[in-house]
């Protein structure tokens, strides 16, 4: 087959770095755009600042009423759905419908169903020292937010985020991926039939117009895709101190220790790891396992591969479950991770073949990786799955905490010693035990990074306290303790500090 690889290795994402005029100042316009379309963002956007503050008063009744379309109309394009992103990526009606739909209408009813209660305030404990007081926390829309999805889930990731921002109660402008123009142009038809856009706007194109967006002064910015363009939207954001989300990656490892179920592992790490042909933020980046177990999970790797997509490459290639890179500049990254790692000595066990007229990357594994590879890196974000060794688990520990904290971590072991271990022994945005990715399916756990791999977290409560500010509220009853204490400072409120600081603080 054809094959083509790459010396050079390309961002996920690209947006232009901030540039301070003489003045240390941030210049309003500083990518070139077309003028026109940036008028309509600034007028999109100041129409989106008035309506902030009319959906500060919207109910739960109203928020629920535009949840509930927002489903619906999930449903009725689902056809379209599956076509724009078998366009973009040659990816399945059954993987479109797993990975993008579904969790989409998951947000949608959980929000439903729930916020009501979401909603409403929280009582907190109130010090005796502030006798007489209530205190609650009231959860309202942080305004208008700007939401930047990526391309390798292009729908569920722009959508996603988007519920938890109109439970919230806020207005949004969503930024969707160039990359992929099918589902991007979808996503925009689809918004654009439920919502104002003085309520919710897309603005599709390159990373001119994310420049520009990220130079607006909006009241917060959600933020999917990779570590270093995420730095630069932080960066882009404190300019006018917005608070981001950032939903980033890295390189999430996956931990087989002695004693594991190595079939099952294999069944489990395979399927996570060439789901949207690798193309996962959270999909296992290398696996650690002891050197005694590689022939043993290398050959049921093989099974499970031909059990998913065929034995031959002319199966997996043609294969209607097997997607494809989402570009020829990506798919010249991952194809060049790999050259160059066998070039250094590395193993091909599984896999290997390319094909750049397909953008097609073959499901593969490789072992006895050079400390030195690019592979080891780099976010891999292909299907191909770097096997290190190791003798002890301190060992697999230590390799793991040489690197920046991981989005994800997976343990396949049957030892809850050996899970306690590595969990207090480690840090990552998740944590998975002898499975893979299923933790993201359930809204009532957080999901999101830590340091390198992202700042916040979202999916069902977490998504809407993530677009919502949490405002302390405490109400003073006419009988006040504190008020006792104010000046002049004579011997009873001398007396009275006195007893609080040593007795009731």
């Amino acid at each position: 087959m054809a094959t083509k690889t790459a010396t050079k290795s390309v961002p996920k994402t690209k947006l232009s770095p901030l540039k301070k005029n003489s003045n240390g100042v941030l210049p309003h316009k500083i990518v070139s755009i077309d003028s026109k379309k940036l008028k309509d963002m600034e007028n999109v956007f100041s129409l989106q600042k008035k309506k902030a503050l009319e959906l500060r008063h919207s109910t739960t009744k109203q928020r629920i009423k535009k949840l509930k379309s927002l489903k619906d109309l999930i449903f009725k394009y689902q056809p379209e759905i599956r076509e724009a992103l078998r366009a973009d990526f040659n990816k399945s009606e059954t993987e479109t419908d797993l990975s993008e739909i579904l969790p989409s209408i998951a947000e949608c009813r959980d929000a439903i169903r729930h916020l009501k209660y979401w909603m409403k305030p929280v009582r907190a404990n109130t010090p005796i020292t502030l006798f007489g007081a209530v205190s609650e926390i009231h959860y309202e829309p942080r305004g208008t937010v700007l939401i930047i999805a990526p391309w390798n889930y292009p729908f569920h990731l722009a959508f996603a985020p988007i519920v938890g921002a109109i439970a919230a109660g806020n207005t949004v402008i969503l930024k969707p991926s160039e990359y992929t123009p099918h589902t991007s142009a979808l996503t925009k038809k689809m918004l654009a039939e439920l919502f104002p856009e003085e309520e919710v706007a897309v603005f599709e194109g390159d990373h001119t117009v994310s420049t520009a967006l990220t130079d607006l002064p909006f009241d917060h910015i959600f933020f999917t895709g990779s570590t270093n363009v995420g730095k630069i939207i932080m960066e882009r954001a404190s300019k006018h101190l917005t608070s981001v989300t950032l939903e980033l990656g890295g390189k999430s490892p996956a931990i087989i220790t002695d004693g594991a179920d190595i079939k099952k592992a294999a069944h489990s790490i395979l399927w996570g790891k060439f789901l949207n042909a690798g193309q996962t933020c959270v999909a296992p980046d290398y696996l650690l396992i002891p050197e005694s177990k590689v022939d043993d999970f290398v050959e049921q790797a093989k099974k499970t591969v031909k059990k998913f997509f065929g034995s031959e490459t002319e199966d997996k290639s043609s294969s209607k479950d097997f997607c494809r890179i989402v570009n020829a500049r990506n798919f010249e990254r991952v194809s060049g991770y790999i050259k160059e790692a066998v070039i250094k000595g590395a193993k091909i066990e599984l896999g290997g073949e390319v094909d750049a007229s397909q953008n097609f990357i073959a499901p593969t594994i490789l072992s006895k990786i050079p400390k030195d590879s690019k592979i080891m890196e780099d976010e891999i974000f292909g299907p191909v799955l770097p096997i290190i060794t190791y003798k002890n688990l301190d060992e697999a520990i230590d390799f793991v905490n040489s690197k920046p904290k991981p989005l994800a971590l997976y343990i396949f072991t049957k030892d809850e010693k050996k899970i306690n271990k590595i969990l207090k022994s480690t840090s990552s945005g998740g944590a998975v035990i002898n499975d893979l990715i299923i933790h993201l399916a359930n809204s009532h756990l957080p999901f999101g990074g830590v340091n390198h791999s992202g700042h916040g977290s979202y999916h069902g409560f977490f998504g809407f306290k993530q677009f919502s500010h949490e405002r302390s509220v405490l109400k003073q009853s006419p009988v006040s303790a504190i008020k006792m204490m104010y000046p002049p400072y004579n011997n009873l409120a001398k007396k009275l500090v006195d007893i609080t600081t040593k007795y009731l603080a």
